[in-house]
């Protein structure tokens, strides 16, 4: 708890106890209402099994942080009796994180406080320098402008890139649509660049899918999964992730789930990887454009002309095609991760998401006819639904400090 609190007494030795629990519980407090799962504090005090005054406390605490705010004066629901819980919001204007994201078509910082708001975006570049410092360089500097232009407090910076990110040095092992070098130590040149833009607090980089997940999982389609599974294409090839229990599985050096490279056509194009026909190459925007016998224009990124060709065209016999092809080629690479890992649920981003909209029906019976756990029982997919999730991934890293300790890292 706050140390502006009155002290307790001292002779008995049971004022200290009672101070380590409250604060020990303003973690998972503030969690649950980061998450949304604790709107109220009659909730906040079931889910973390206290008393009505702790909970009381563990929330006055936390919005004398300038984390939530707390109001004692809801509105009664229609219908109900009894007078209303203090309900628990993120505070407005409280602290925000720096996300930064690298694609192969651009990059963008947003600033992003709790419950996965996103406060300000600034502008995004649409090139990409084959020098990471230069490119993290800038990223980090339009965060910057937007942090003085606010003038809010920031607790710490995240940065997603399209690459597995290996632990625990944080190198970019295959950073293959962004030219540059194997093994570039983003996580060390982020930091830098972050400590030389004068932003305070930790810096942390992964995987862009992975942090797409986490916030799914936290905030989006994910919210309830036990074993979440994600998989999405965005500028340029297929990443997944794997959501356990609650937390993101990365294996025993960051480099889990690669399931670009997860075979689906035999015959199908060379891949960077030296295999031939992986879902890297057979079912990202280049793949659709190509198998619809479209030339890629330079004009937007191939994933908006990816996804303008279905939403747009998708009655065109020849778009259809190609559409069907990249749904049944996706149906048998998911089919192949359900008999795996058996998910309990599947989120589908980037063009998969559009995929997915364009016809449920073929690629749901896909997976359930190619896998033996689809066939004893349909596996839910569904859409991604936060805009910018990569981004609000990356803030949650910078967040995760916050979370676990919010009085030691605020402090």
């Amino acid at each position: 708890m706050s140390g502006n609190a009155a002290p307790g007494p001292t002779g008995n030795g049971t004022s200290k106890p009672r101070l380590d629990r409250g604060r020990g519980a303003l973690g998972p407090a503030l969690e649950l209402v980061h998450t949304g799962r604790a709107p109220t504090r009659a909730v906040l005090t079931a889910e973390l099994g206290v008393t009505r005054a702790t909970a009381g406390a563990v929330a006055a605490e936390l919005e004398s942080l300038g984390l939530i705010r707390v109001d004692a004066h809801p509105g009664a629901a229609a219908g109900s009796q009894g007078r209303p819980s203090h309900r628990l919001e993120v505070a407005e204007n409280g602290p925000v994180a720096l996300a930064a994201q690298v694609h192969a078509d651009g990059f963008r910082a947003a600033l992003v406080g709790l419950g996965g708001r996103i406060v300000a975006t600034a502008p995004g570049c649409e090139t990409v320098d084959a020098d990471p410092a230069k490119v993290l360089g800038s990223v980090v500097e339009a965060g910057a402008d937007l942090l003085r232009g606010t003038g809010l407090r920031c607790v710490g910076a995240g940065l997603a890139v399209p690459s597995a990110v290996a632990e625990p040095e944080g190198l970019a092992l295959n950073p293959l649509h962004l030219a540059w070098p194997v093994g570039a130590p983003v996580r060390r040149i982020f930091a830098e660049c972050v400590r030389a833009a004068g932003i305070t607090g930790p810096a942390f980089a992964g995987n862009d899918v992975n942090l797409a997940a986490l916030a799914e999982h936290r905030h989006g389609a994910g919210r309830g999964a036990r074993d979440l599974l994600c998989v999405a294409t965005g500028h340029r090839g297929v990443g997944g992730a794997l959501v356990l229990d609650g937390r993101l599985h990365t294996g025993s050096s960051g480099l889990a789930l690669e399931v670009g490279h997860v075979p689906v056509n035999p015959e199908g194009r060379p891949c960077h990887c030296g295999s031939r026909g992986c879902l890297d190459v057979e079912a990202d925007p280049l793949a659709l454009l190509i198998e619809a016998g479209r030339d890629p224009g330079p004009e937007v990124s191939l994933l908006r002309q990816a996804e303008d060709l279905v939403r747009a065209h998708y009655a065109d016999p020849t778009v259809r095609r190609a559409t069907e092809a990249l749904i049944d080629r996706l149906g048998l690479g998911l089919a192949g991760l359900v008999n795996i890992l058996n998910p309990d649920r599947i989120i589908l981003g980037g063009l998969h998401r559009t995929l997915l909209d364009a016809d449920p029906e073929r690629l749901r019976a896909v997976v359930a006819d190619r896998s033996l756990w689809g066939q004893s029982g349909s596996v839910p997919i569904l859409p991604c639904t936060l805009s910018h999730n990569s981004l609000v991934g990356a803030a949650e890293l910078a967040w995760q400090p916050v979370l676990d300790d919010p009085l030691g890292a605020l402090r």
